[in-house]
């Protein structure tokens, strides 16, 4: 039988070339700590969790990591079973032969400890079983990997994986000490590389929340408790009998928790979590695949970037797969890419034949991936679509309205003052507030047909609340007879009796106070210059800042 040489390059494949993002070295060392966890609990050493009560209990199994960046160092450890000193090498050594089950543990493939050789100039693992007195030790260097797969790549000296592992990789034991605990397993990064400085957060100190939040969302940790919907999630997965693998992971010392908050910022303001939502996804043969939450809001906008819970996310084993961003493409409909952006919430996936690839991007493809897939675009795309289709359409009719009474409010404001400079400009202002009142009525005309019935299962619940913000779904209405009042109130005949008659003056405007010696004549003239100011203003600056400008000068003016 001919024997088979893999090239140099595997092990280049599995450590530099394996990931695209530094930061998933730690993804890859908790979920095989949690793994251990698991296992300790099962075996007595740890005390077990309870996740499924309402708020769940973390047991005893810590993960720990430690950041020094002015050493240029990381460690990662856990408190789980250890590893058995006879076995150490065995099962560190083997390269994509693991002992865990496929379907059953967090990892299985035995590829992921080799992650952290891309990132470092020595990769160690350090290890104690449980009751015994022996702690072994691996250690990589992966310089000299980088320089035995430079020479193979280049021709200098040919090489074969096992020729580079034998090389870099030793093993010892020593005795444990009493700094050591009685059961760990412990991963050293020591001498990170510069252009690594992601691995501590960025170059700054204040940058460690960002790898915080970066685990937040891809560890498989707990709610934070200020997202007061964690227990309606808890009892949700209780229900339907599953549960959240949930652990208690630490960055120097402070645990890392999923940071959903029910406050949020959108294109459009703030918008608010009032509750949460549920959907649970079932095969064919009516058993589950995997289930949903996410927040209800008024989905006002797209909800801004820099929120880090946007998006609906996949998770498996509580740890997420891809990115934030890895469902965009279950929204299928043109009008719907940004659709995601809407959205926070998780999706967890159950079924075992739900197999993470490699690089946890996503998943295998198989038959129940492909019915999963199905699924999802469907819920996606005949309820999630709706639900942020008619939230912003109901965004547009509250603004619709809410601009009539800014407008109605600041006519009526103008009007008291006797800021308007002439009949003209008053009449003007008079047509925009009817037009505007045209649009709030058929704004609130189409508010009253989606309370009725609307195409989302969300839609009377947004409508209720959005209503509620601005008082009452009715709108200040300026009737005709309330506008021939207003009118005659204010106005004054001038040289244009079609204007303004048969109306009698009882304000004068804002030229004739300023001005009350000039003729008609001269008064129109100022009146037609300072319109002509106000228009290259208006053209000049934004809406806002034109708006004051020129409130200013006739307030100076009066």
């Amino acid at each position: 039988m001919a024997e088979y040489t893999f090239g140099a390059n595997i092990i280049e494949n599995l450590t530099t070339g394996m990931y695209q993002d530094s930061k998933v070295i730690y993804r890859e060392y908790i979920q095989n700590a949690c793994d251990q966890i698991d296992k300790a609990e099962k075996l007595g050493i740890l005390k077990p969790r309870n996740l499924y009560s309402k708020y769940p209990d973390l047991g005893q199994g810590v993960v720990d990591i430690w950041l020094k960046p002015e050493e240029r160092y990381i460690v990662i450890e856990d408190n789980a079973t250890g590893i058995k000193a006879g076995e150490f090498q065995r099962i560190l050594g083997n390269i994509a032969d693991s002992d865990k089950i496929m379907g059953q543990d967090k990892g299985f493939r035995g590829i992921g400890r080799l992650c952290g050789l891309a990132y470092c100039k020595r990769l160690v693992f350090t290890s104690r079983w449980a009751g015994e007195d022996i702690v072994s030790i691996m250690s990589c260097d992966a310089l000299k990997m980088r320089k035995m797969i430079n020479e193979a790549n280049t021709k200098v000296q040919k090489h074969s994986a096992s020729d580079v592992l034998n090389a870099m990789i030793e093993f010892s034991t020593r005795p444990a000490n009493k700094k050591d605990v009685e059961h760990f397993f412990r991963v050293e990064l020591i001498d990170i590389n510069d252009e690594n400085e992601e691995l501590f957060g960025g170059k700054d100190e204040d940058n460690l929340e960002q790898l915080t939040d970066y685990l937040s969302f891809v560890a498989p940790v707990p709610y934070q408790a200020n997202f007061i919907y964690r227990s309606e999630i808890y009892t949700h997965a209780k229900e339907i009998n599953t549960r959240i693998d949930e652990y208690n992971i630490r960055i120097n010392g402070e645990q890392i928790l999923k940071k959903y908050k029910t406050h949020l910022k959108t294109g459009n303001g703030r918008d608010d979590v009032f509750g949460v939502e549920f959907y649970d996804f079932y095969t064919n043969d009516n058993s589950l695949i995997g289930w949903m939450w996410f927040g209800k809001t008024s989905f006002k906008a797209a909800i801004k970037e820099e929120e880090i819970s946007r998006g609906l996310r996949l998770r498996k084993e509580n740890i997420q797969i891809g990115e934030d961003d890895t469902l965009r493409d279950m929204f299928t409909r043109e009008a719907s890419k940004r659709g995601n952006n809407y959205f926070i919430g998780e999706i967890f996936a159950v079924s075992r034949e739900l197999i993470p690839n490699s690089q946890r991007s996503y998943f295998n493809e198989n038959p129940t991936r492909i019915e999963f897939e199905h699924k999802l675009k469907d819920y996606f795309n005949n309820t999630l679509y709706y639900i942020y289709y008619e939230g912003s359409d109901i965004n547009s009719s509250i603004k619709k309205i809410n601009s009539y009474h800014d407008k109605a409010s600041e006519f009526e404001k103008k009007k008291a003052q006797g800021i308007f400079l002439t009949t003209e400009e008053q009449e003007r202002e008079m047509h925009e507030l009817k037009v505007k009142e045209q649009e709030a009525e058929k704004a609130k005309n189409n508010l009253e047909k989606k309370r009725e019935g609307g195409r989302s299962i969300l839609t009377s619940q947004i409508i209720e609340r959005r209503t509620k913000e601005i008082g009452a779904l009715g709108i200040y209405k300026t009737s005709d007879k309330k506008t021939q009042e207003s009118l005659q109130e204010t106005y004054e005949n001038s040289e244009d009796e079609a204007d303004v008659a048969p109306y009698k003056p009882k304000k004068k405007f804002l030229i004739d106070t300023m001005f009350p010696c000039a003729s008609r004549n001269e008064r129109k003239l100022l009146s037609e210059t300072l319109e002509k100011i106000f228009a290259i203003i208006q053209k000049s600056m934004d809406k806002k800042t034109s708006e004051n400008l020129i409130n200013r000068i006739k307030d100076e003016l009066k």
